[in-house]
């Protein structure tokens, strides 16, 4: 792909991910996205073989960022992996208290496409939240905790995605935090359990 056509495909996925996520997948347009991004419908679709495929761009284009922000902020937190993993929860409150969040963008395309299981954007939302909950194992485990790591990190998965649906529907960042204090709780009962004998 030559450097035209990717800043071309660039302007389109940035185009996508502004509307996207601003006002859902299902209620955005192929048309709309072409105006934003400045680019006719034929250039449009000459980068994306359909709506489908430009869905699922935008999703992969928030994978590893989104992964990154988790681990800079657990990286850059002080204290022992229970506070670590409090302050990703408590940097995602932050960011859920801006006005412009509407949410994760992985579970809310995820909900519109819920009757399509198959479709390219939510094995996108899947690999994504795999990734997460492996990243957490990999750091449970590098952290020495006893018990298994891929448990432990299943369980805080499930509490981030509740809190990202309890924000959502009550617009109140303190289920984020709630949240967060109950990961915490588990990390540091795995870090009092005995390890392997």
């Amino acid at each position: 792909m030559t450097r035209a056509a990717s800043t071309t495909r660039d302007r389109i996925v940035s185009a996508a991910a502004a509307l996207f996520y601003g006002e859902g997948v299902r209620r955005v347009s192929v048309d709309a996205v072409a105006e934003k991004a400045g680019v006719t419908k034929r250039t449009l679709y000459y980068h994306f073989a359909s709506k489908d495929d430009l869905v699922a761009a935008y999703l992969d284009g928030r994978d590893q960022p989104s992964l990154a922000l988790f681990r800079r902020w657990f990286a850059e937190a002080e204290g022992d992996a229970a506070d670590r993993v409090r302050a990703v929860f408590a940097n995602l409150a932050r960011s859920a208290s801006h006005r412009k969040w509407k949410g994760c963008g992985f579970l809310r395309t995820t909900a519109e496409l819920a009757s399509l299981p198959g479709h390219p954007a939510v094995q996108v939302a899947r690999r994504h939240k795999k990734a997460v909950e492996d990243w957490l194992a990999d750091a449970f485990a590098q952290a020495g905790l006893a018990g298994e790591p891929a448990a432990l990190a299943r369980h805080v998965m499930l509490l981030l995605e509740g809190s990202f649906a309890l924000v959502l529907l009550h617009r109140d960042p303190r289920y984020m935090e709630a949240a967060g204090e109950a990961a915490a709780g588990l990390v540091r009962a795995a870090m009092r359990e005995p390890g392997p004998s």
